[in-house]
C-alpha cells in the first residue's frame, strides 16, 4: 500500500476484533513515530504503550471512553518538555506529536491495523495510571488493533475551499 492508498482507507475505528497486534507490526507502527520530523528536531517525545487488558480498563474508566479497554493497544503520546514554546508562539509538543501520531495511524493502515485519536481523557488519572512524571503531559492517546467495523464515508470540502494562494481569502 503506497502513501497516497493508507491517506484513502485510513479512517478513526471505533471497533475492534478481540485478537493480538504482533510484536513486528506494533514495532514497525511505533518507528513510524519514532522517525517524525519535530521542532529542532528535539524528539521531546515517549510512547507508552499500554497492553495490558487491567490497565486498559483502568484507563478506560479515567477517561470515560471504553473505547480505550475493547482495543488490544492504546499507546499515550506524552510530551517530555510540554511547555516549549517555538518562535511563532505556540507549543510545539501537540503539533510535534500530532505529526509522530499522524506517521503511525498511516503506518499502521499499511499495516492492516486500525486507530482512532483520543483527545478526550483526564489528564491526572491517565498520567497517574501510566506514571508519567508531572513534568511530562499526555497529548493525545491512540487506540490500535484489528478492526471489526467498516469505513465510514469521509465527507471533506472540496481542495478549492481549503486552498488559498498567495494571500488568505
Amino acid at each position: 500500500m503506497d502513501i497516497y492508498q493508507a491517506m484513502q482507507a485510513r479512517y478513526s475505528v471505533r471497533a475492534y476484533q478481540d485478537r493480538e497486534v504482533e510484536q513486528e507490526k506494533l514495532d514497525r507502527v511505533l518507528d513510524a513515530g519514532r522517525i517524525a520530523p519535530s521542532a529542532r528536531n528535539a524528539q521531546a517525545w515517549k510512547f507508552v504503550v499500554a497492553r495490558d487488558g487491567q490497565l486498559r480498563e483502568n484507563m478506560a474508566k479515567a477517561a470515560e471512553q471504553p473505547l480505550l479497554a475493547k482495543a488490544p493497544v492504546v499507546i499515550a503520546a506524552v510530551a517530555t518538555d510540554p511547555e516549549r514554546i517555538m518562535r511563532c508562539g505556540i507549543r510545539s509538543a501537540p503539533i510535534d506529536l500530532a505529526i509522530a501520531i499522524d506517521h503511525m495511524t498511516l503506518a499502521a493502515t499499511a499495516e492492516g491495523l486500525g486507530t482512532c485519536w483520543i483527545g478526550s481523557f483526564d489528564q491526572d488519572a491517565c498520567c497517574n495510571l501510566l506514571d508519567v512524571p508531572p513534568a511530562a503531559q499526555i497529548i493525545e492517546l491512540l487506540v490500535l488493533g484489528y478492526p471489526a467495523d467498516e469505513p465510514k464515508a469521509k465527507p471533506r470540502k472540496d481542495l478549492s475551499e481549503v486552498v488559498c494562494y498567495e494571500t488568505f481569502s
